[in-house]
């Protein structure tokens, strides 16, 4: 499952960032991720979860944003979508393409931030025992 690698990296990515800006907490990471990319969208979120439980990111979301496939079409000289990627054809006048200008995307385009610190779990006292 390379979708663990690939959300440690992106918990990574984030924690640098939040050193850079001097600290704080990490509420939200957005991510491109295009439908060529490789990755399972549903398996990176369960893999980023797991893996946020005991890092400084934990409580952040993993937005995803899905980026669908664009080809360019010779024919009509645009980008256009395509119906399905088992057929690359422009769904204006059926050309067939292999340009793919958009879909193999997995960017992280944006992290918010709080400056307050990670928060602490909030507790009644406990008792000891012995």
């Amino acid at each position: 499952m390379h979708e663990l690698s690939i959300a440690l990296s992106i918990i990574d990515l984030a924690a640098e960032e939040l050193q850079r800006q001097g600290g704080g907490r990490v509420e939200a990471i957005h991510l491109k991720l295009g439908a060529l990319s490789g990755v399972v969208k549903e398996a990176l979120l369960s893999a980023y979860e797991m893996a946020c439980e005991q890092s400084p990111l934990a409580g952040a979301r993993l937005l995803i944003q899905d980026v669908p496939v664009e080809v360019f079409c010779p024919s009509c000289n645009r980008e256009m979508q395509v119906e399905s990627i088992q057929e690359m054809r422009c769904r204006a006048c059926g050309t067939l393409s292999g340009q793919v200008v958009r879909g193999r995307e997995m960017e992280v385009v944006a992290m918010e931030i709080c400056d307050e610190p990670i928060r602490q779990p909030q507790g009644g006292p406990t008792a000891a025992i012995g």
